[in-house]
């Protein structure tokens, strides 16, 4: 019989899974059905749509829930790194091997070992996994024993891994060894009704989590959440209804919050500027951002206008950068032929500027900055460290992948 903290534990991990939908009630029934024996699970579907809060329940409903759940981002986990990071390793057997280490599969030990994004998994480090699956064994780096293991195997993707298996990007034995269980999640805007039960639960987190009074979804402000199209999913969701509390003036949140956080949507279903724009405005609007950026990156000052280079200007130093920059006349916007004169920075210049900008809009969170450029935590991670700009992140534990 299994002990009543196990149950609360269960009822805990069951409760994250929050909705009334059809796939809702499903993915419920589906946790506790696999939690009850130890075979591998396959987590299949878009980002942002709870697939480590599905792992996380598995561990919390299954007979390994006071052991250990360790989460393990393939995407990051990478090159010469990974055997010392997954195997754990010996003291002294490389350079800075100060002292022994377990691995996250020997942390694991007798627990659950969630591989996230084990999509982005390189190859040749698929088939290191892939050993360790069969032999259910690990080997330390700097050591030659081997070392057994009793782990709980969840992974996770948001590729069709059976379409990367043909294109021979991924391996055919490490997916027939992680495809044992496959659970299926579900895009948000596929599943509206489970939106007012969502939001009312993050409102309550938001509440307790900065100490004052709970804001509540007018019915309004519901159906514009409703008919919203969710790319980024219930983690964008979050994202929204936080900035929304921020801009709420009393306690209940009001479409007109929302403005400029979502894109509303008209009768036809079809997405709409926001209310008074025209659509020839906003593509103005955009071209002057566009340059904006662009040119922001050879001058500082270019965030107070429009700037256009000189046709004879060359790579610039600090001392001529602010005489070779002039505000653009209205004709130069006209000039389609400008910008065959223009000293046009690398699409690396301006990549490195966006990512740096974005980093401090969304105060060093990487979550919220992967929702606001609309890519995927590990492309933003793998970005970042091409740029070294990793840094710190504020984002802290996030569940709701």
């Amino acid at each position: 019989m299994r002990p009543v903290t196990s149950y609360r534990i269960a009822e805990a991990g069951l409760e994250r899974i929050a909705g009334v939908s059809a796939w809702s009630e499903q993915v419920r029934r589906s946790i506790q059905l696999v939690a009850a024996n130890n075979s591998s699970v396959l987590i299949l579907g878009p980002s942002g749509t709870g697939k480590e809060l599905i792992a996380r329940a598995i561990h919390a409903c299954s007979k390994r829930a006071s052991k250990p759940f360790i989460p393990v981002d393939c995407a990051v986990t990478t090159g010469t790194l990974f055997a010392s990071h997954m195997f754990g390793h010996v003291k002294g057997s490389f350079t800075g091997a100060t002292s022994s280490t377990l691995g996250c599969f020997r942390a694991a030990e007798a627990g659950t070992i969630f591989l996230d994004e084990i999509g982005e998994m390189e190859p040749e480090l698929q088939a290191k996994l892939l050993r360790v699956l069969q032999q259910r064994t690990v080997v330390p780096v700097g050591s030659h024993q081997e070392i057994p293991i009793d782990v709980r195997i969840v992974a996770a993707t948001n590729r069709d891994l059976a379409r990367e298996v043909g294109l021979g990007r991924f391996r055919d034995d490490l997916f027939y060894r992680l495809n044992v269980v496959t659970i299926q999640t579900m895009p948000l805007k596929e599943r509206p009704e489970d939106i007012p039960v969502l939001a009312s639960r993050y409102l309550a987190e938001l509440a307790g989590r900065h100490g004052m009074p709970m804001c509540m979804l007018s019915p309004a402000a519901t159906s514009v959440l409703q008919a919203y199209a969710w790319p980024g999913n219930v983690r964008e969701l979050e994202n929204v209804l936080e900035r929304a509390v921020m801009f709420s003036s009393g306690d209940a949140i009001e479409p007109e919050s929302l403005t400029g956080f979502i894109t509303p949507v008209d009768s036809r279903g079809s997405e709409q500027p926001p209310a008074g724009t025209s659509t020839a405005a906003a593509g103005k609007d955009l071209s002057q951002l566009v340059r904006a950026t662009a040119h922001g990156i050879l001058s500082t000052t270019a965030l107070r206008g429009v700037y256009r280079v000189e046709p004879n200007f060359k790579e610039p130093s600090q001392e001529v950068e602010s005489e070779a920059l002039r505000p653009a006349s209205d004709q130069a916007d006209r000039d389609e032929t400008a910008a065959s004169e223009t000293l046009w920075p690398t699409l690396a210049d301006v990549e490195r500027l966006h990512l740096e900008r974005t980093l401090v809009e969304s105060l060093q969170n990487k979550s919220l900055a992967a929702k606001m450029l609309g890519i995927d935590r590990s492309v933003l991670r793998r970005k970042l460290h091409r740029y070294g700009l990793e840094g710190s992140d504020t984002s802290g534990t996030d569940t709701s992948e």
